[in-house]
């Protein structure tokens, strides 16, 4: 197989992406709702098992499925710009610096085209992240769990910054996340190649190389969560919050009543989760690449 990085390549890439985080991120919902729940308010369940047990016991299976709609919009929306954005800035990278530096510093270029790529896709995600993050933390019934109906109370009630209050937070966790998802994984793929699956990529089966990238990804999955968790917790409280008032001021706030264990709360969730969802997205995304006739990610030939 040979990439060429035209318009129909990058087309390829966004929709993979859509597919990547649009259907992992709806998949892990339940476990979504629980984690959210826990860094709002820790006294209302004891563990993830605890969790499960009250939702199901209070609002039948169909509880767990809670914000399963803006999730998937936004989260497809976001896919759509992480990936397809971070393979056009990887090329102007090269081009930027020229091929031989590029390769010199391949990382730099991991981390630069993915902190662009993922300030542009966290744009298109936050409106849906904060009404997603709303219907599930409600535990009154005072926000609608109709996705539509929670959209126009926000507008109504908020404009457009209730869509963004959460969107520097959103920042702050998504794209340290990113730059160590991408990052970490094309150099975990890069080192396996190198020192333990030493033939050329394209000698080994498409199962193989598939499975080369679930594994990767869900290395680089643990590293995410770890960086990313305290602004997790804080885009978690900051959009479950209706209170008036500037973003800064609400973040102060949020760290001071939680303090510093309590923003790491609900974090073996979190790993658990982000691990198994960044390995999924990773195999997915490149499932979809081989199936439109292009390389898995990383799977650099070494013939020259």
């Amino acid at each position: 197989m040979s990439d060429v990085h035209d318009l129909s390549y990058y087309a390829k890439c966004m929709m993979g992406g859509i597919l990547s985080c649009g259907l992992t991120h709806t998949a892990v919902v339940p476990l979504d709702i629980i984690k959210c729940r826990r860094q709002v308010d820790p006294s209302l369940y004891k563990s993830l098992g605890d969790g499960f047990a009250k939702i199901r016991a209070a609002e039948g299976a169909r509880g767990l499925t809670v914000g399963w709609v803006p999730t998937f919009i936004g989260y497809s929306c976001q896919g759509f710009g992480k990936f397809g954005f971070y393979e056009i800035f990887k090329d102007v990278y090269k081009k930027v610096v020229g091929e031989e530096n590029a390769e010199k510093y391949q990382t730099v270029g991991f981390l630069v085209s993915s902190a662009c790529a993922e300030f542009i896709a966290d744009v298109l995600l936050c409106p849906w992240e904060s009404l997603k993050v709303r219907t599930q933390v409600d535990m009154t019934g005072s926000f609608p769990r109709s996705p539509v109906a929670g959209f126009n109370l926000i507008k109504a009630n908020e404009g457009t910054n209730g869509f963004y209050k959460g969107l520097s937070p959103l920042w702050m966790r998504q794209i340290p996340y990113t730059m160590v998802k991408f990052a970490c994984f094309e150099r975990t793929v890069r080192y396996v190649y190198a020192n333990i699956l030493t033939k050329d990529p394209s000698e080994y089966s498409k199962a193989t190389k598939l499975t080369v990238t679930f594994l990767s990804g869900y290395w680089a999955g643990i590293f995410c969560a770890i960086v990313s968790h305290p602004a997790d917790t804080i885009v978690s409280k900051l959009n479950s919050s209706q209170s008036e008032g500037s973003t800064g001021t609400k973040i102060k706030e949020i760290v001071g009543e939680l303090g510093f264990a309590g923003i790491w709360r609900g974090l073996v969730t979190r790993i658990i989760m982000i691990g198994t969802l960044t390995g999924l997205q990773w195999w997915i995304y490149d499932t979809f690449k081989t199936m439109a006739g292009l390389q898995t990610t990383g799977a650099v030939s070494k013939k020259k």
